[in-house]
């Protein structure tokens, strides 16, 4: 499936465009240490609402996530507000 390959690398896309850690992000979600770093490896995919919060986090929406034409989804969002 698409899903189990796009998932993980638009995550580490995002969260590298953040600037955090992998263990930084997982911990700020509430998760083990190493829950970013396993979904970004393929060995997991996160949980319905586990994924709203990782967009919580991003400062993006679901459909933004998704959105591969928008390479800096929360920028837009800064830029609209």
């Amino acid at each position: 499936m698409i899903y189990e390959y796009f998932v993980p690398e638009r995550l580490a896309k995002l969260r590298a465009r953040k600037g955090v850690s992998a263990r930084d992000m997982s911990l700020s979600l509430g998760q083990a240490n190493n829950y970013i770093n396993n979904i970004e490896n393929k060995k997991s995919l996160p949980s319905m609402p586990s994924f709203f919060y990782i967009c919580e986090y991003q400062s993006i929406t679901p459909q933004e996530f998704f959105d591969e034409g928008s390479a800096n989804p929360e920028g837009l969002n800064e830029f609209i507000a």
